[in-house]
């Protein structure tokens, strides 16, 4: 089954009950998995099985119901907002001469029919996407806020027209034509926000150089970004963005890559050395051969992250959801109940009419639509600026319930990158000798431990020969075979299981680890011929970070292969009360899931392969933006900047965030809860319905976009 995902515009929602009947409509077609549609960003993200159906089947499935479904979302925020401006200003200038004969005039034929010409055009061209979306919305079977809109203005308007021609009344032309100029004002006032809810996509999208200069034969040829393929070789000249991923093949720089990590300090690059586009080369002239290009590219992968995270949705969208899908036929069957109530008990129909209109507007869902998406777009748009990638909306809501964080320890608090401070053999042995066959066998090793063995001896100029046989035991050491020598690398266990005696060394040994260093121990046929003493610094700001997540009352705990005194030695440096030493890469994920069993919700932050698993059986996983793709791909979240204060960042940030959609819902919920009673019992004018309606929506939004202070 060939499974494939895609993302697609589509035009034309207008509130959640919109949103939830896409959704639905899709879900129901052959070949559908899973489909999620997101009213604030107007897109639709669907998993499908291309064997059943294909893009352009889906696409028509959108545009049978009467949306738009587009594949580009090239200026459509601007157009759509340009277009609601121009409806706005088209009903003021037609509203103005209504309103003077409705409040300066009397009230005869004459002064009736100029309003009823004046009115008219604002009905039928500021309201026709309001007509159009209640007429697609009932043919396929539901109700939005279209509906209310369309039977509310076209109430006040149609009595009016009766009363013009037909009766003698009073007419309510200046109500129908300024409720559609006060909810066109809150559609336009809402696109032009929802606008600035993805800035921060369009400000990653900008990051990217527009060209690059390849070099061909010698010569320097300028093209632009999509024309460079993997393997050309790129010209970077000093102070100029890298427009490519790749490795530098000549040149020395500094590299200013603050926009992928947020470290404002340079990174030195030299031949062999990885670059990122959109950095910046800072003084010396580069030459990196391509390795990435397009949506492989590290900051393409970051834009599709943090687009998929915006178009995502959190759990608690689902209140939202269930409500909407209910509430508008509840709220038409208000509306005719109060229509009638009044009627019958006061015999008047304008009141009633009136008071039925003020129930269709003031009940529009529109602000209950956007109280969870427009938070997730700027709280997920907020973390990327901070380094922090959010991979979903039901992500960026566990992490405030997080209580307990356990944190690798390797490359997660420390620098992952340890060096050799005591080698130490047995009197069989030289310094050097001892140290060239440890760093022999530890060649094909990819271990910190084992690349810091291997650095040591090659600052000593020592002759490193390839092993004749290596294997890595993971946890545990590496055996290797050299010259008819039978090598053993590791910890004390890996020695001890082998039947190595270890006595000789062990009171030294416990002297170092104390000290927070990690003794590996190495034997050649047999027998123990020493230990080298690595040590692994820790990371600058680790301790402040496990600080930051103490104050906030979460249990911090740290979990390493590591022996029982040198994890203990490292936790103190830091802070850290918890420590779960010795444990296997295989143990790991069996530790989180015995914290999860004592009740506790808990994060994993790790940055190895060994970590994933745990990444993966946590409630929630957070990759060190420095470690591996497979740690990356595992978490839920991935910080950039490859310190610990991004854990304390993406907590802050979610509990921030569901602040803020608790608010927006208690807000809409509350509103509608006041609002509709007000209107029920004739306290609501339907003027003042509309403006409050439209003021409801833009002041979710706004509420949402006050995330933007974060910090």
């Amino acid at each position: 089954m060939g499974l494939k995902k895609m993302e697609i515009k589509v035009l034309g929602m207008t509130c959640v009950a919109c949103s939830a009947r896409v959704e639905r409509k899709l879900i129901k077609a052959e070949g559908i998995v899973q489909a999620v549609v997101n009213l604030a960003t107007e897109k639709a993200t669907i998993e499908y099985n291309e064997d059943l159906i294909n893009r352009e089947q889906i696409a028509e499935i959108i545009n049978k119901m009467g949306y738009q479904a587009q594949k580009e979302e090239k200026e459509i925020k601007q157009k759509n907002y340009s277009r609601q401006l121009t409806l706005f200003l088209f009903a003021v200038l037609m509203n103005i001469p209504i309103m003077f004969i409705m409040y300066f005039l009397p009230m005869n034929m004459e002064t009736k029919l100029w309003q009823f010409f004046l009115a008219t055009p604002i009905q039928l061209i500021v309201g026709y996407q309001f007509y159009r979306g209640a007429y697609l919305a009932l043919k396929n079977g539901s109700a939005n806020m279209d509906v209310l809109v369309a039977l509310g203005s076209s109430a006040a308007y149609l009595y009016s027209v009766a009363n013009t021609f037909f009766l003698s009344g009073h007419v309510y032309y200046d109500a129908a034509a300024m409720i559609l100029a006060l909810i066109v004002l809150g559609k336009m006032l809402e696109a032009m926000a929802k606008g600035k809810t993805s800035e921060a996509i369009k400000k990653l999208v900008e990051l990217q150089p527009k060209t690059a200069c390849i070099l061909i034969d010698g010569r320097e040829i300028e093209k632009r970004i999509e024309q460079v393929a993997v393997g050309d070789l790129v010209l970077i000249k000093p102070g100029e963005k890298i427009p490519v991923d790749g490795l530098v093949e000549e040149g020395f720089s500094a590299v200013d890559e603050s926009m992928l990590t947020g470290e404002s300090i340079p990174v030195e690059k030299r031949p062999g050395v990885a670059v990122t586009g959109a950095t910046i080369n800072k003084n010396g002239l580069l030459k990196v051969r391509t390795t990435k290009v397009g949506k492989d590219s590290a900051l393409a992968q970051i834009i599709q992250l943090v687009e998929e995270a915006q178009g995502s949705k959190a759990p608690i969208q689902r209140i939202a959801d269930q409500v909407a899908g209910v509430f508008v036929p509840i709220v038409l069957i208000i509306a005719i109940s109060t229509f009638l109530a009044w009627y019958l008990s006061s015999g008047d129909f304008t009141r009633a009419l009136l008071n039925m209109t003020a129930v269709l507007l003031i009940a529009c869902p529109c602000a209950l639509g956007l109280a969870t998406p427009t938070a997730i777009m700027v709280g997920t748009g907020k973390g990327a600026e901070a380094g922090v990638l959010i991979k979903g909306g039901e992500y960026l809501e566990k992490a405030h319930t997080i209580n307990t964080v356990v944190l690798d320890k390797t490359g997660t608090i420390t620098k992952g990158k340890p060096e050799v401070t005591e080698i130490i053999p047995e009197d069989d042995y030289s310094v050097e000798e001892f140290l060239r066959l440890a760093a022999i066998a530890e060649k094909g090793s990819e271990h910190p431990l084992g690349i810091a063995v291997v650095k040591a001896a090659q600052k000593r100029n020592l002759q490193l020969d390839a092993p004749d046989s290596f294997t890595a035991l993971p946890g545990l050491g590496i055996v290797a075979e050299y010259e008819g020598k039978k090598i053993l690398v590791g910890t004390t266990k890996f020695l001890k299981d082998n039947e190595i005696n270890i006595e000789d060394i062990q009171a030294q040994k416990e002297i170092l680890e104390l000290a927070g260093k990690t003794a590996v121990l190495v034997a050649i046929n047999s027998k123990l011929a020493g230990m080298i003493a690595v040590a692994d610094t820790v990371k600058e700001n680790s301790a402040q970070a496990v600080q930051q997540l103490r104050q906030m009352n979460i249990k911090v705990v740290m979990i390493t292969g590591d022996n029982q005194a040198t994890a203990e030695a490292i936790a103190r440096e830091v802070g850290i009360d918890h420590v779960l030493a010795e444990v296997m890469p295989q143990g790991k994920a069996f530790e989180i899931e015995k914290l999860k069993k004592q009740g506790k919700i808990v994060a994993m932050v790790g940055d190895g392969i060994n970590d994933a698993p745990a990444l993966v059986a946590a409630d929630l996983g957070i990759a060190i933006g420095t470690g591996t793709d497979i740690a990356l791909e595992a978490a839920d979240i991935a910080l950039l900047r490859g310190d610990l204060e991004g854990v304390a960042t993406a907590i802050r940030l979610s509990k921030r965030t569901m602040k803020t959609i608790k608010q927006n819902l208690i807000w809409a919920f509350i509103y509608n809860i006041i609002g509709i009673p007000l209107a029920v019992f004739g306290y609501l004018i339907p003027v003042f319905a509309a403006g409050a309606m439209a003021f409801s929506s833009i002041s979710v939004v706004s509420n949402s976009l006050l995330l933007k202070r974060f910090r």
